[in-house]
């Protein structure tokens, strides 16, 4: 079978790509403090000069898989909107996505790396709050967006529900994930279904979770 030739651009794209994966995995077994540059590229299957000429530094490195988590959580979401769906097929889809999400986030250690480093390093934490703000406001956006095509009533402003599902999504997570006998699968989907559907679609749907 005949090779395919990448473009320059292809295999520029290839190389980030493999980095990332690279760094993801290092980044969760050693922790982002004790990672180092060499560890990724290696891990990767190329040099220290390879890391550099795609990443300005590990930070960058960091910030970006982050952000490409967050593509994949947004895509996920954006889905719901997809074909001939109904109020209640997007609120049962919603509802569905947020009661299961917290045990789906294969990255969400290295959401925990990032906010114990922040509180560490007052540089990366002025890079991490500005990158965690405009995430938010993605969430807003979509919250409204999500609003105005299903038709449902906000309980509250919008930034302040992106807020708090923010919060609470993650302080699940980190039950579950640290204590997963006293806060399990079904203990962590009762409260997020229940918190959901009580306070995001309203008290006359309480009785659905």
């Amino acid at each position: 079978m005949k090779r395919i030739r990448l473009t320059r651009e292809q295999s520029r794209d290839q190389t980030r790509e493999r980095l990332m994966d690279a760094a993801q995995a290092v980044f969760m077994k050693k922790g982002f403090v004790a990672a180092s540059v060499e560890d990724i590229a290696a891990s990767a299957g190329y040099t220290r000069g390879a890391f550099y000429s795609n990443f300005g530094s590990k930070s960058a490195l960091f910030l970006d898989l982050l952000k490409r988590d967050h593509d994949v959580i947004m895509k996920r979401l954006h889905s719901i909107f997809e074909g001939e769906a109904t109020r209640a097929d997007m609120e049962a889809r919603l509802l569905q996505y947020y009661s299961v999400c917290y045990r789906d986030n294969k990255c969400f250690l290295l959401w925990v790396e990032a906010k114990l480093q922040s509180s560490r390093d007052a540089k990366f934490r002025a890079q991490f709050n500005a990158f965690i703000r405009e995430l938010l406001l993605m969430t807003t956006a979509y919250i409204v967006a999500f609003s105005e095509r299903a038709g449902t009533p906000l309980p509250m402003p919008a930034e302040e529900l992106a807020l708090g599902l923010t919060a609470l999504i993650d302080g699940m997570q980190f039950f579950y994930t640290s204590d997963p006998q006293g806060c399990g699968a079904e203990m962590s989907e009762s409260v997020l279904a229940k918190f959901f559907s009580r306070v995001v679609f309203g008290a006359e749907k309480a009785g659905t979770a």
